[in-house]
């Protein structure tokens, strides 16, 4: 009887993830434009999660760490079905095809349906020197630690030894 009991508790489960699914494909597509096709590209960046704000999607577009099709774009400009949407976030760059046009910012499975992801993979953990890890109790850097830190991590000024 018990095991019964297991059954209908796993087929609800199931149930429930459907209605979950359902529900998140019928969010997306009301975030769909409703006359035009296109959509602002900070917007779009911004629903898909590829960024954490609008205004920090904006912000990428004014400094030159968007680009769609090649070309660096302003925050408004229209991004449609088929375009490569380039984004620079720090070292990584993320390559992605938009596959759905969406308005609003949607959960992130449903936002992961609206484009195609080409990005290479980003470097192993091992690769990233760890730089200005000290032994603790090691007291504050002296200036020459300090210097040779800047050298290791590539900050130092081209004029330094």
């Amino acid at each position: 009887m018990a095991s019964e009991g297991a059954d209908v508790e796993r087929n609800d489960e199931k149930v429930d993830e459907q209605v979950d699914e359902e529900t998140a494909v019928a969010g997306a597509e009301a975030a769909r434009p409703a006359g035009g096709e296109s959509v602002r590209v900070d917007s779009w960046i911004w629903s898909v999660r590829l960024v954490k704000t609008r205004s920090a999607g904006a912000t990428a577009c004014r400094g030159g760490h968007v680009r769609v099709n090649g070309e660096r774009v302003k925050p408004a400009y229209a991004v449609r079905v088929g375009d490569e949407v380039r984004l620079r976030q720090g070292i990584r760059e993320r390559v992605v095809v938009v596959k759905r046009v969406i308005r609003k910012r949607v959960g992130a499975p449903v936002a992961a349906e609206c484009y195609v992801d080409n990005s290479p993979p980003p470097p192993p953990r091992e690769a990233i020197a760890p730089a200005g890890v000290r032994d603790r109790g090691a007291g504050r850097p002296t200036k020459r630690d300090r210097r040779e830190m800047e050298r290791l991590r590539g900050l130092g000024s081209p004029d330094s030894p």
